[in-house]
């Protein structure tokens, strides 16, 4: 294990059947956001341009270009707000309350307009069964603000873990960062080879945005809050293309699994939340299941790591300055 991470405080304890409503509205609050991003940003590769990214408030949109300058969209889950604030100096607010994703979506767009900015989006959600247009969407939900600053406590801590992780890698590496489509926070990196076309589906995503996105082979890593199909918030590892022996590795820690079904390694967040060291223990996972696709997809591993460690002593978090 390369280096070690800095104590945080305990990681909250986090039940799927009592986040469930609060994330169901949450995750389409944010799809209003991105498709806004989307809209708004030019064109990146893998679709990174979409994206949002955790940060001491909650989740934040970063800097997006209209005609006045710059536009940023920031869901503040500590003062249960979506702040938006532009360049020219405008400021506005929408709560986070409970209510209905049409309510929602018509005041996030009335005041976009009072801050100056104009834009249309396409309304239906991604990524989702059955899904209803935000100005159609009239069911009432619930926001559980205590449960939503657990959630995203939880999330700063595993970006934390994630950014960890990602500084150990010299190749293409995305960033830390949220999609909003699946609802889950991820980090990929790159073996540099093209990947063969991808075949697989998502509801209401074109198959030329997935084409892209595996575009070339990858090791991909994240947290999800979990479905009803499978309750349990989870971290995830898989690799792109597979192989029937990245399935077969040995992997810590020994709460991890390969699921065949999604074939991915899993490994569920109670099981990191109640370890004495949480952080050394998903950092364990993201490392093995990491070597697992790169040793079996022969990645050029001396070419694309790196060890930082004698940098961080030296310069960077464990030296006071």
């Amino acid at each position: 294990m390369k280096g070690s991470l800095l104590q945080q405080d305990n990681w909250p304890v986090l039940k799927f059947d009592e986040l469930k409503g609060t994330l169901a509205a949450v995750h389409l609050w944010t799809q209003i956001v991105g498709k806004i991003r989307l809209r708004k940003m030019p064109w990146l590769n893998h679709s990174w341009h979409v994206t949002l990214y955790v940060t001491a408030h909650g989740l934040s949109s970063g800097s997006m270009p209209y005609e006045h300058g710059i536009f940023q969209m920031d869901f503040d889950f500590q003062q249960h707000q979506l702040i938006i604030t532009t360049s020219k100096g405008n400021r506005e607010t929408v709560a986070l309350a409970p209510g209905t994703v049409a309510d929602f979506y018509k005041e996030v767009f009335r005041k976009l307009s009072a801050a100056g900015v104009t834009l249309s989006i396409y309304t239906t959600p991604n990524e989702l069964e059955g899904a209803t247009p935000f100005e159609e969407d009239h069911e009432q939900r619930p926001y559980d603000k205590l449960k939503m600053e657990d959630y995203w406590q939880a999330l700063v801590r595993v970006h934390n873990v994630l950014t960890r992780f990602r500084s150990g890698f010299t190749g293409k590496c995305s960033p830390v960062h949220f999609f909003w489509g699946a609802f889950d926070l991820a980090v990929t990196r790159f073996s540099g080879r093209d990947a063969p076309l991808h075949h697989g589906q998502a509801p209401n995503m074109p198959a030329e945005v997935m084409q892209e996105s595996y575009s070339k082979e990858v090791s991909s890593c994240g947290f999800w809050s979990g479905s009803e199909q499978y309750p349990h918030p989870v971290f995830y590892s898989y690799c792109y293309p597979g192989n029937e022996a990245f399935g077969e590795q040995p992997v810590q820690p020994a709460g991890a699994f390969y699921s065949k079904e999604m074939g991915e390694y899993l490994l569920h967040y109670d099981v990191v939340q109640q370890a004495d060291h949480p952080e050394e223990t998903l950092l364990a996972f993201l490392e093995s299941t990491y070597e697992a696709c790169a040793n079996t997809a022969n990645w050029d591993r001396e070419a694309l790591e790196c060890d930082l460690s004698k940098y961080e002593k030296e310069y960077g978090c464990f030296k006071q300055v």
